[in-house]
């Protein structure tokens, strides 16, 4: 029996791909014990208790980037809180750390160092400041994307959850009309600006929802955590907050307008739905850009800039996409094409080689 600690969350694309890996571990050997070290904050203070799994928690504590206050107390709480997670590794008998990024993932790296074997998991192109510093002690590191510069890594895929990877989406549809009360005789355009939203995905999308629907699609809408959406009530617009069965989602549409986070890119991947992309602009070295080279070199996806994603664009480029079929079923193609498979399984791999392995990186 192992017992592993998964550190991560905070947003999905830190959180999604943890529990994938939790879940592949936990299927191999349900012996094996698995505790989630994480935030109250995060996503995964909902999520992970709800997928079965026990969710240790250190306080939310973010770099300073800046000269300020919280310069002069970050040392001191940093250093309390890789303690706590010290005590944590021994009371709960931790033979393996993986990270996923994220606020939790530097203290366990730190906590971990030299005690037991780490394994890195970077989920986008470029590297967050957690995972390029576990990357230095690792003796594992994986990365969802070819390219992405992180010492030692090699290319894993993104671990996904399995009703997502293994997903047959005309099986599913059926199922998903039901669940989200939508026509059957309607396509569908699923908008998701990932968990928190996305204010300029949301408007322009909301701006056109009456021309998507004279032209006989309807929308599924995910508004996020942290928008507040005022929207009239519409025959075919279907608005929520937050979906925890983006299995059904997917099922669901026929195309996608969607920001480029990795777990988003790579389920869609997996999936294989079109979609138009709208990186977040703010994204550190613009890495929802990067994230989507692939599939915009094989076709099966559009990229827009935040900045063009208007209802002037959207009524001319993603109303004539919707009207073509034989467009979208070329992206779909492209997509299946370019989609990295399996990653949780390869995570699960690392996590044997680096127990396997001598002391030292």
């Amino acid at each position: 029996m192992t017992n592993y600690l998964l550190a991560g969350g905070g947003t999905a694309g830190h959180v999604n791909p943890l529990l994938a890996v939790a879940d592949a571990l936990r299927a191999r050997d349900p012996e094996s014990k698995i505790f989630v070290l994480g935030t109250k904050e995060g996503l995964e203070a909902r999520l992970v208790p709800a997928r079965g799994y026990e969710l240790l928690t250190i306080p939310k504590l973010p770099f300073p980037r800046r000269p300020n206050a919280q310069v002069l107390t970050f040392l001191p709480r940093l250093r309390e809180t890789v303690s706590s997670v010290r005590r944590m590794l021994v009371e709960h008998d931790i033979d393996a750390v993986a990270g996923f990024g994220g606020y939790a993932a530097a203290p366990a790296y730190l906590a971990a160092r030299g005690r037991v074997p780490i394994v890195v998991h970077e989920a986008n192109a470029l590297p967050g400041m957690a995972n390029k510093l576990g990357a230095r002690w690792a003796k594992r590191v994986g990365v969802a994307f070819d390219g992405t510069p992180l010492r030692g890594a090699v290319t894993v895929g993104m671990p996904l959850r399995a009703e997502i990877e293994h997903l047959d989406r005309a099986v599913k549809r059926s199922e998903a009309v039901e669940f989200f009360g939508l026509d059957p005789a309607r396509r569908t355009l699923l908008v998701t600006g990932g968990s928190l939203g996305a204010r300029r995905v949301n408007e322009t999308v909301r701006a056109v929802v009456p021309e998507l629907i004279a032209e006989g699609w309807q929308v599924l809408h995910l508004v996020g955590g942290l928008s507040k959406f005022e929207h009239d009530e519409l025959d075919g617009y279907h608005v929520l907050e937050y979906c925890d069965r983006m299995d059904l989602a997917f099922a669901a549409a026929d195309l996608v307008v969607a920001r480029a986070g990795a777990s988003t890119v790579s389920e869609l991947g997996v999936v294989g739905l079109p979609a138009v992309y709208v990186p977040y602009p703010a994204a550190t070295g613009d890495h929802q850009t990067i994230n989507i080279r692939s599939v915009l070199a094989a076709g099966g996806a559009l990229r827009v800039s935040d900045g063009d994603f208007s209802p002037e664009w959207a009524s001319k480029e993603l109303l004539a996409l919707a009207r073509d079929d034989e467009r979208r079923a070329r992206m779909e193609a492209a997509t299946l094409a370019s989609a990295q498979r399996d990653g949780a399984a390869r995570v699960v791999t690392l996590l044997d080689e680096a127990l396997r392995s001598p002391q030292g990186r």
